[in-house]
C-alpha cells in the first residue's frame, strides 16, 4: 500500500478460503457515525460479501458498531453499504460474477487520504485439496528459509 494509507482491518481468512483472481479499490458510501466507528476500528466482516444489482455494487453482512456518543442519530449496524466504482468496472465485475463460482469478497478496509476504502476481491472458492496444497507450500518455503538462515549464520 502507498503512503498516507492506514489499514483498519484485513480479512486474512478470505485468502485462505478463496483464490483471488482480481482486486478493485472501492469507496464506501457511509454515514457520519459509521465513519467514526471505522476510525475506532469497530467493524466486523467475517462473512461479508458484495453483489451487483441494477448497475450498483452493494456490500452485505458488514457490521459497523454503533457509536456510543451519538444518541438518536446513530446508524443501523447491519444496513447494506453502497460501493463506489466506475461504471465500466461495475460492468466488468458483473460479467465475471455471472460466471459460475465467482463472488465478491472484501479483503481489507483502510483509510486513504482521509477516505474509507475497501479492497474488493473477485474470488473463486478453493477446494479442500487446494487448501492443503497451499499449507504444504507455505511449510516447505518456511523450512527452506530456515535452512538458508542456518547455513549463512
Amino acid at each position: 500500500m502507498a503512503e498516507g494509507v492506514r489499514i483498519i482491518a484485513v480479512n486474512r481468512r478470505a485468502r485462505y478460503e478463496y483464490s483471488v483472481d482480481d482486486t478493485y479499490e472501492c469507496g464506501l458510501e457511509l454515514l457520519g457515525t459509521e465513519v467514526k466507528s471505522f476510525r475506532d476500528g469497530k467493524i466486523s466482516f467475517p462473512d461479508a460479501w458484495a453483489e451487483v444489482t441494477d448497475g450498483e455494487v452493494w456490500l452485505r453482512s458488514l457490521h459497523i458498531a454503533e457509536n456510543p456518543y451519538s444518541s438518536v442519530f446513530n446508524h443501523d449496524p447491519g444496513r447494506k453499504k453502497k460501493l463506489l466504482l466506475h461504471r465500466d468496472e461495475i460492468k466488468r465485475i458483473h460479467r465475471r460474477v455471472d460466471e459460475k463460482g465467482y463472488t465478491l469478497i472484501p479483503l481489507s478496509f483502510y483509510f486513504k487520504k482521509g477516505r474509507v476504502k475497501v479492497e474488493l476481491g473477485l474470488c473463486k472458492g478453493k477446494k479442500a485439496f487446494d487448501k492443503r496444497a497451499g499449507i504444504r507450500e507455505r511449510d516447505v518455503k518456511r523450512d527452506m528459509e530456515r535452512e538458508f538462515r542456518l547455513r549463512r549464520g
